[in-house]
């Protein structure tokens, strides 16, 4: 049987370690603040944007959130992320994702101030991580990464198949562990043939969007299996993209869902906020 890796665990040790440092800020007068910007009544960003905010609230970061009805424009939104991105309270913005029907994603992303954008999704924050030279990491990628660390998963000279290709967790994934000394391959859904390239994986990252996708039988004995994906079922559970107990038999070890993956994201968005709110104080806070 294979190992599972406790995603809450080490969320928690994250969540500790900021705070200290957030102690620290304050001694100096400083309190990082944290600015979300939602659009709409989505269920799931309701959801995701509260979680948030109790998480900042836990450590010691003001949370800041900015709701927009529907009928919002995408000018006001453009607008209001500007302004967020030289308010000097604010340490780290974010803009809910996805925004709904008609708004352009990608022009509001690039309003972001990239000094601030703890997501990493603004595009000089994506060029200086491809070049090996990264401000803020995307946080689920990281949050991966970090579990990596933690669990002393050795990644120089493996091989390592990353499923999913979004700019949110499959590039960036890629990217990290390429510069970590991997070898690297991207897969998704459509590739023909899945099963043959997830099979060579030491380390294989699953991030498709598609419940259960990947079997025992998909999987190399004793590879680091991952699994970002998670959806709600028509019978109310959550589910990864991996089968989880099936391959609990095959993997050396393994993330669960819920409680593997899903933690770290917002430890690290913690993470990338303080360290916005340290380099301000450093001096290093140029747009």
């Amino acid at each position: 049987m294979g190992q599972t890796i406790d995603g809450k665990a080490v969320a928690a040790v994250v969540r500790a370690e900021v705070r200290e440092r957030v102690v620290r800020l304050a001694a100096r007068g400083i309190v990082p603040g944290l600015a979300a910007v939602l659009v709409g009544d989505d269920p799931a960003s309701l959801v995701y944007v509260g979680n948030k905010e109790k998480a900042c609230e836990q450590v010691g970061i003001r949370s800041l959130r900015h709701r927009l009805p529907a009928s919002t424009s995408e000018t006001e939104l453009v607008a209001l992320v500007r302004r967020l991105g030289h308010d000097a309270d604010v340490h780290g913005m974010l803009v809910q994702l996805p925004l709904p029907a008609g708004f352009s994603a990608e022009r509001v992303v690039e309003a972001l101030a990239p000094a601030k954008d703890v997501d990493g999704f603004h595009p000089i924050n994506m060029g200086l991580l491809t070049l090996g030279n990264p401000r803020f990491v995307p946080c689920t990628p990281l949050g991966v990464m970090r579990l990596i660390e933690r669990e002393e998963i050795e990644v120089q000279g493996r091989h390592a198949v990353v499923v999913g290709r979004s700019s949110i967790v499959g590039k960036p994934m890629a990217l990290l562990l390429l510069q970590r000394g991997a070898t690297v391959t991207i897969c998704n859904s459509r590739t023909p043939d899945l099963g043959a390239m997830t099979s060579q994986a030491d380390i294989l990252v699953v991030a498709a969007g598609r419940p259960r996708l990947v079997t025992a039988r998909m999987v190399k004995p004793g590879a680091v299996v991952i699994d970002v994906g998670i959806t709600r079922l028509a019978d109310g559970k959550l589910a990864g993209d991996v089968d989880f107990q099936s391959v609990l038999g095959t993997a050396s070890c393994i993330t669960p869902v819920p409680g593997g993956v899903g933690p770290m994201t917002i430890a690290m968005l913690l993470e990338n906020t303080v360290m916005s709110a340290e380099r301000t104080s450093a001096g290093r806070g140029s747009p």
